[in-house]
C-alpha cells in the first residue's frame, strides 16, 4: 500500500512505532541513527540479558525490516547527507527534543524547501509547544499526566502502570495515524506538511472519556484493584480460578444487563446462587444500588457467589463454559500461554524471524491487519548498526513518490478527507473512535445504530450533570458523525443499509463473525452492490479461529492477550491494564487499516475486505515481552512499578487525599539532581548508590525515602521542584487536573458540542497537530437518529412516499 514510498526514521524509543507501522503498510524504512546507534537500542529486555546495542529485544521489535545508516548530525556533511535522503522521502519521522532538529538546520521549515511534498512526522512527550514542551519525560511520567495511571491499581495503594511500557507506543501509533492523514492530502495537492504529536494527549484515549467527567459535571471511576469504583459501587472485573484468575465484564445497565443475566444463570445452573439471586433486575441494577432499593452488601454476596463459581473452575474450564453459555468472561493469561494460543496458531499470528546473533528462528507479532487484496509485510530481521549506510549513500538521487507538479490547488479550509464517505456500523470504543478521527478529518460519516440493541458507551460513566441521559463517551466518540436509527433485522432496513452501500467509500462493522452473513450483509453482497467497496470487520480475536466466536470488549481482550497479567503488584492479584485496554490500542490501527485500503483503492480501483483482530492488533504493544519469552524464556508479570533501567522510579504519596506523584530518575545525573531537591547529600554522596546497579539493589530504601520526602508536600510542588532540575515528575492527574493542564488547552485538547436541551457538552479533539489541513470537531451533540431525514432525503434522495413506506415496514424500529 505504501510500497512506492520511502520512510526516513530518526526516531529513538519514543516514537519507533510509527516506522514499524509505515515499513508494514509497505514502505522503504531507512533508519538513520546517531553514532553509538538509536536509543531505542539501549531499551532492555536484551538477548542472553547482555546490555548490547544489537541485542536489544525492544529494537528487534520495532525496527524490524528497516535499513539503517549512522548519521552525526552534530557534523556539517552528515547533515548534508540527511538532506540529499530528504529531497527523495516521502516521509521523515523523528522525536529530538523540541528545538533540537532546527538547531541542526533540519526543522520541518528547512526539510520542507528542500522537498515540499514531504510528510515530516514530529513526536515528543508534550508537544512542539507548550509550557511543558521540554519537560522530562519517562513512561511512567506520561502515563502520569495523560490520565491512565490514576485509574489502575489497588485503591489501598499506589495508582500502577502496565509493566511493559505503552506510553510512547500510543504516541507513535498517533504518528503514523497522522502521517497517513497528511499523505491522503498530499496525494492531490502534491504538498506535504508537519504532523505534531504529543505523547501525553494520546494517552488520554486510555482514559475511557473519564478525562471529561469534572469538566462536565459528572462523578467519576476510582480504581479498585481490577475493577472500578462509581461512588459507592465497587465493580469487580478480577476473579479467581482454580489456576489463575479470570477477567468478567461483570457491570449492569440495559447493554450490559443481559450478559449479566447470562452469567448468574451459569452461578445458579452449577449451584453458586439461588433463584432470587440469578433473577435480580441485572439492567436496572445500578439504578437500584444508587438510589437503595439494592443494599451495596448484596452486590457484595452476588460478587462473592460469582467468585465461588469461578473458584471452582480452572482458566480453560471457564473459558469453555463462556463459549457455550455466550458469557462475558475470559482467563488472565500470562505472556507464556498467549505465546501457545491455539487462536492465534490457527490464525498463522506468529512469524519466524531469523535475527542475528541467534542461531533460530524466533517468533514475532504478524500482521496487525489481514488484507484481502494487499497483504502486510511479515516482519524481517532488525539491522545491525549503519549495516546498509554504504548501500544508502551510494544509491542514485530519488525522485519523491508524491511530487507536487500537475496537482489540484490546496483549498483553504481544506480537510484531509474531504470527499470520503465511510458507513459506520460499529459501537462501544474502536471502532467509534477510528471514525471519530476520521470525522474530524474531513470524512462524512454515517453512523448506524440498531434500535434493538443499545450502545455499550451509553451505559458507561461520565454521564454529563449526573444524568444517565447525557452519556459523555458516546458524545466522545461519535462527534461529528450523522446518526441514523435501522433496524437491520427486517428486511426493510437492510434495503437501506444496502442503499448506503452504494453510497459509502467504506463499511465498517464489529458485529460477531457470522452475523453481516446471516443478515445478507457479508463481504460478497456489499461488493455486488459495490465493487469498489472497502469493508473493515473488526473484532476481538478476528474472524476465524476456534475464538471468532468470542465477543466481549476490551477487558477481556486485554485478559488473553497478556496485558492483565502484566499489572500489579508482586504479592497480589493482577489488577489489569484498566478498563477495556486493547479498544484504546485498536482504534488506531482500524482508523490506519481504512486509510491504507482507501490509499490501494486509490492506486488500483480495488476495494477489499480488511479482518482486523483487537487482540492481534494489541499484541503489538507486548512485542519485547513476547521476544523475552521467546529468546529468554523469561515470563514478564507484574512488578508494581519498579523499572530495570531506572531507580527511584515510582509513585509516591503526596500531601492530600489520594494525590501522587510519579518520578522516574533516568540516570545518574538525575539521581543526583533527585537527592539535592530532596536536602539529602548523605544519598548523594553514597557510593554504593551512584549507580543504576546500586540504587537498584536498594530499591526498597530509595522508595521509603522518596516517599517520607513527597508526602510532606503537594504533588504539583515536587514536580515543578524536580522538573526544574531536570527530573522526570509529573502530578498522577484526575480528570480535574487534566481539563486544567495548560499543556493540553494549548493544544486545543478540548472542544464544546452544542444541544438544543442538554446544553454544551465537552469533548476531546485529535491528539496530533497537522499544519495545513486541521483537523476540528464537527457537528452538535451526536443524538440517535437525529439525522434520519437528512441520511434519507438528501444522501440517498429517497421520496416522502419512499420514508413512509420504510417507517411503516419497521425499518427504523
Amino acid at each position: 500500500m505504501l510500497e512506492t514510498s520511502r520512510v526516513l526514521d530518526l526516531t529513538d524509543h519514543r516514537g519507533i512505532l510509527c516506522g514499524q507501522i509505515l515499513r508494514d503498510l509497505g514502505a522503504d524504512v531507512i533508519h538513520v541513527e546517531p553514532p553509538g546507534g538509536s536509543g531505542a537500542r539501549r531499551v532492555g529486555p536484551f538477548a542472553g540479558d547482555l546490555e548490547d546495542p544489537e541485542r536489544s529485544l525492544h529494537w528487534w521489535a520495532y525496527a524490524r525490516g528497516q535499513r539503517s545508516i549512522v548519521l552525526d548530525l552534530d557534523h556539517r556533511a552528515d547533515r548534508d547527507e540527511l538532506l540529499r535522503l530528504a529531497r527523495g522521502a516521502d516521509f521523515l519521522v523523528e522525536s529530538a527534543a523540541p528545538g533540537v532538529m532546527a538547531a541542526r538546520g533540519l526543522g520541518y521549515p528547512e526539510i520542507a524547501a528542500a522537498n515540499p511534498a514531504l510528510v515530516y512526522v514530529s513526536i515528543t512527550p508534550f508537544g512542539q509547544t507548550g509550557p511543558k514542551a521540554h519537560w522530562a519525560d519517562s513512561d511512567l511520567v506520561l502515563q502520569a499526566a495523560g490520565g491512565p495511571l490514576r485509574l489502575n491499581g489497588d485503591a489501598d495503594r499506589a495508582p500502577l502502570r502496565i509493566s511493559v511500557p505503552q506510553g510512547y507506543l500510543h504516541a507513535g501509533a498517533e504518528g503514523a495515524l497522522g502521517a497517513l492523514l497528511a499523505h491522503h492530502d498530499r496525494v492531490r495537492t502534491g504538498r506535504g506538511q508537519h504532523v505534531d504529536v504529543s505523547a501525553q494527549a494520546a494517552q488520554t484515549v486510555a482514559t475511557q472519556s473519564l478525562i471529561l467527567a469534572a469538566c462536565n459535571a459528572s462523578p467519576t471511576m476510582e480504581r479498585a484493584s481490577g475493577g472500578m469504583r462509581l461512588g459507592p459501587i465497587l465493580v469487580r472485573f478480577v476473579y479467581p480460578a482454580r489456576d489463575g484468575h479470570v477477567s468478567i465484564t461483570h457491570i449492569f445497565g440495559p447493554t450490559f444487563g443481559p450478559a449479566t443475566r447470562r452469567l448468574m444463570e451459569c452461578v445458579h445452573d452449577h449451584g453458586f446462587c439461588d433463584a432470587a439471586m440469578r433473577d435480580k433486575d441485572w439492567s436496572g441494577y445500578t439504578i437500584l444500588l444508587l438510589t437503595g432499593q439494592e443494599p451495596l452488601e448484596e452486590l457484595e454476596r452476588v460478587q462473592a457467589a460469582v467468585a465461588a463459581f469461578t473458584g471452582a473452575h480452572t482458566r480453560a474450564e471457564l473459558q469453555r463454559i463462556a463459549l457455550e453459555r455466550d458469557l462475558l468472561i475470559a482467563p488472565i493469561e500470562p505472556i507464556a500461554d498467549v505465546a501457545e494460543s491455539e487462536q492465534l496458531r490457527a490464525r498463522g499470528f506468529w512469524r519466524p524471524v531469523g535475527q542475528a546473533p541467534l542461531d533460530r528462528a524466533v517468533p514475532f507479532p504478524g500482521p496487525f491487519a489481514r488484507f484481502g487484496a494487499t497483504v502486510l509485510r511479515d516482519p524481517a530481521p532488525a539491522p545491525a548498526m549503519g549495516e546498509h549506510g554504504d548501500a544508502i549513500r551510494a544509491e542514485a538521487p530519488r525522485t519523491p513518490a508524491f511530487a507536487p507538479s500537475g496537482k489540484a490547488p490546496a483549498a483553504p479550509g481544506r480537510r484531509p478527507l474531504d470527499g470520503v464517505r465511510i458507513l459506520d456500523l460499529t459501537w462501544a470504543i474502536a471502532g467509534p473512535q477510528a471514525t471519530r478521527v476520521l470525522a474530524d478529518a474531513g470524512a462524512e460519516i454515517v453512523r448506524v445504530e440498531s434500535p434493538r440493541h443499545v450502545d455499550a458507551c451509553k451505559s458507561i460513566a461520565p454521564f454529563r450533570n449526573g444524568d444517565f441521559a447525557s452519556p459523555v463517551a458516546f458524545y466522545n466518540y461519535n462527534a461529528g458523525k450523522r446518526m441514523l436509527t435501522l433496524d437491520l433485522a427486517r428486511e426493510s432496513g437492510r434495503e437501506v443499509l444496502l442503499d448506503l452501500v452504494r453510497w459509502a467509500d467504506v463499511v465498517c462493522e464489529s458485529f460477531t463473525p457470522g452475523v453481516m452473513a446471516r443478515f445478507g450483509l457479508d463481504y460478497a453482497s456489499l461488493r455486488a452492490v459495490k465493487p469498489d467497496v472497502i469493508l473493515l470487520s473488526t473484532c476481538l480475536m478476528g474472524q476465524t479461529g476456534p475464538l471468532a466466536s468470542f465477543a466481549g470488549y476490551g477487558n477481556l481482550a486485554a485478559a488473553v492477550t497478556g496485558f492483565a497479567s502484566a499489572a500489579g503488584w508482586p504479592d497480589r492479584a493482577p489488577v489489569g491494564a484498566w478498563g477495556a485496554y486493547t479498544d484504546y490500542v485498536a482504534w488506531r490501527y482500524n482508523a490506519i487499516a481504512i486509510l491504507a485500503a482507501l490509499e490501494h483503492r486509490r492506486r488500483t480501483g480495488e476495494g477489499q475486505h480488511v479482518d482486523l483482530s483487537q487482540a492481534e492488533a494489541a499484541l503489538h504493544y507486548l512485542a519485547p515481552a513476547i521476544l523475552d519469552h521467546a529468546v529468554n524464556g523469561r515470563v514478564q508479570g507484574a512488578h508494581g512499578n519498579d523499572d530495570p533501567q531506572m531507580a527511584p522510579h515510582g509513585v509516591y504519596p503526596a500531601a492530600g487525599e489520594d494525590a501522587w506523584v510519579a518520578i522516574a530518575v533516568r540516570d545518574d545525573r538525575e539521581w543526583r539532581a533527585l537527592c539535592d531537591a530532596m536536602g539529602r547529600d548523605d544519598l548523594a554522596g553514597d557510593p554504593a548508590l551512584a549507580s543504576l546497579e546500586g540504587r537498584s539493589t536498594a530499591r526498597e530504601r530509595l522508595d521509603a525515602a522518596v516517599g517520607t520526602w513527597t508526602a510532606a508536600r503537594s504533588a504539583a510542588e515536587t514536580e515543578a521542584l524536580l522538573q526544574s532540575r531536570g527530573v522526570a515528575a509529573s502530578v498522577v492527574q484526575d480528570g480535574a487536573q487534566l481539563y486544567a493542564d495548560a499543556q493540553l488547552h494549548g493544544r486545543g485538547h478540548f472542544a464544546t458540542l452544542e444541544h438544543a436541551t442538554h446544553g454544551a457538552t465537552i469533548v476531546e479533539s485529535a491528539r496530533f497537530l497537522l499544519s495545513e489541513t486541521p483537523t476540528r470537531v464537527a457537528g452538535p451533540t451526536p443524538e440517535s437518529g437525529a439525522d434520519n431525514d437528512h441520511v434519507l432525503t438528501q444522501i440517498l434522495g429517497y421520496d416522502e412516499d419512499r420514508v413512509t413506506e420504510l417507517v411503516v415496514a419497521g425499518a427504523f424500529g
